[in-house]
């Protein structure tokens, strides 16, 4: 029998060495890259205790996917063209609207300088959601980059979104901010709001159309081309001319951003880097405040937070403040350092009941017009009740405005009611009838009946007794009277005014003699037989008036 020794020596010999090889071709992590984002940035994960087998590419597929640049971007425009994403239009809208802007140099500068604030922040947010860098270029289409453009239709912001569809994506519109102005908001608002569109359209130009026209005007403009046979492309569509215009003017922008040079256009350098940061705040502060605070110019601050539409921002529903990037530490040193008082020198109150304007202002202790102008209150309005203002902080106001009134607070208005006009007539007393009785008769107090006859309210009256009240004129037999009529059919007129307010005195005499009559009554009746609660100069005012239009 041999010795096993050997054999042994070389058994383990070979084990070992399959072990080792094993271990060469295993690894314990493997990494997956892809560059199919539109901006061409290459994206990595990996995954543990994971293989995958290499798969060989297509020549299409390798000539369809970026290169991974290695040098950033100059600056932000270069940035923008390596991430062109969607399919170009070439039509002569096109170049009518290249011409339009290249022969505009001033605007161009104007919107493209205007632009700078928030351009690398939109990018940025473009990039994150693997979204095509042209609808960076959309603001100048839609607002030429100005947070606080308001179009005819109402629509607001950079973005223009209409109050309802703002709401629909939770842009809060009330007392003290409009978020369709945010920059912030208003960008995450556009860009969910796009990215919904292109998954239902799965094209980007049939997306940039709805979010111009409206999302069932392009669905049904497809409908209709396909039971008709037609194409359902941009192109193809039957649609208004704005819109028809609207994908024709971002491509002419995007044009002028390629090849700036081609078209004569001067673009202003942007950095490739960020312009603002945020700064919390944690305490109601005036607008003019925070911005002195940063040491930035007041009108530079309102175009970095222009949502902010009164002159003081509320911690609770603004937590956040947008600063060049530079100030935010200036801003953070400088509140920590301040002692003067109260950061905010406004805070809200709500209208317990409905008011005029010039009420509320007595109430508040402020100016009529001050009050109406901080508050946006037209002539001639009145303030619903339960209505949040904008009102001085006085000195013993502890607490900020709460998170509920700064979410929640809206202005209400109404239009004020036309001023009574009185007429003074006339009437008889009835068997039994006391003032109170007569008064009820005719809707007004026995207080005020008893002041114009100088008599008790409590009082008695004889029958066929003759007593003065002062009715309200009709709007409408008003209106006729001195628009249609004539100085004869305009006594005629008052007598059936007197007839319908005041009962048969009025109907009882002759049209012409007793009309003739009350005029000269209104105009003859002497003040002292008359309570201050009813003027009778503001009777013969109002004839006096009208008759001589």
């Amino acid at each position: 029998m041999g010795n096993p020794a050997p054999m042994k020596i070389i058994q383990l010999l070979c084990i070992t060495a399959l072990l080792w090889l094993t271990g060469c071709a295993s690894t314990s992590t493997t990494s997956s890259s892809s560059i199919d984002s539109p901006t061409g940035l290459t994206t990595s994960s990996t995954s543990s205790g994971q293989t995958g087998d290499l798969k060989p590419i297509s020549a299409a597929q390798a000539a369809s996917r970026a290169v991974a640049q290695l040098k950033p971007p100059a600056d932000l425009w270069e940035r923008i063209r390596r991430g062109f994403a969607m399919p170009n239009l070439d039509n002569d809208m096109v170049r009518d609207r290249v011409q339009y802007y290249a022969a505009r140099p001033d605007y161009m500068l104007r919107m493209t300088e205007r632009s700078s604030k928030y351009l690398f922040y939109i990018v940025e947010e473009l990039e994150r959601r693997n979204m095509p860098s042209e609808l960076a270029l959309l603001p100048f289409v839609e607002s030429a980059f100005n947070p606080q453009a308001v179009s005819s239709a109402k629509a607001a912001g950079m973005w223009q979104f209409m109050p309802a569809t703002g709401k629909t994506y939770d842009l809060k519109q009330n007392m003290f901010r409009d978020d369709r102005r945010d920059v912030l908001a208003s960008t995450k608002a556009a860009l969910d709001y796009l990215q919904k569109l292109h998954d239902m359209f799965g094209d980007w130009q049939l997306a940039l159309a709805a979010y111009n026209w409206g999302e069932g005007n392009v669905a049904r403009a497809i409908a209709k081309n396909q039971s008709a046979g037609l194409g359902t492309s941009y192109s193809d569509l039957s649609m208004p001319m704005e819109t028809r215009m609207y994908v024709p003017k971002l491509q002419a922008l995007k044009d002028i951003v390629a090849d700036p040079q081609k078209f004569n256009t001067v673009l202003p350098e942007i950095g490739n880097h960020p312009y603002f940061q945020k700064v919390d705040i944690t305490r109601d502060i005036d607008v003019a405040l925070a911005a002195k605070l940063a040491e930035v110019r007041l009108q530079d601050f309102k175009e970095l937070n222009p949502s902010a539409n009164r002159p003081v921002i509320l911690a609770a529903g603004t937590p956040q403040i947008l600063l060049p990037w530079d100030n935010a530490a200036i801003f953070r040193r400088n509140l920590k350092a301040y002692s003067d008082g109260q950061l905010a020198s406004w805070t809200a109150w709500t209208t317990p009941t409905t008011m005029k304007a010039s009420d509320a202002a007595r109430r508040v202790g402020m100016d009529e017009s001050e009050f109406r102008s901080i508050n946006h209150i037209p002539p001639r309005m009145m303030i619903k009740v339960g209505s949040t203002l904008l009102v001085p902080r006085g000195e013993r106001v502890e607490n900020d405005v709460t998170e509920h009134v700064a979410d929640n607070g809206q202005l209400a208005l109404a239009p004020e009611p036309p001023p009574i006009t009185l007429h003074r007539t006339t009437v008889k007393a009835r068997r039994g009838d006391s003032v109170a009785a007569l008064a009820r008769r005719y809707g007004q107090s026995a207080a005020s009946v008893a002041g114009w006859n100088h008599m008790s309210a409590s009082g008695s009256l004889k029958a066929g007794q003759h007593v003065v009240v002062y009715l309200p004129v009709k709007a409408r037999a008003a209106r006729t009277w001195t628009a249609h009529a004539g100085q004869r059919s305009e006594v005629r007129t008052v007598a059936r005014v007197h007839s319908h307010s005041a009962g048969k005195t009025a109907a009882s005499a002759p049209p012409r003699a007793s009309g003739v009559k009350a005029v000269a009554r209104t105009h003859t009746a002497p003040t002292r037989r008359v309570a201050k609660s009813s003027p009778p100069h503001r009777v013969h005012q109002t004839l006096v008036a009208s008759e001589s239009r």
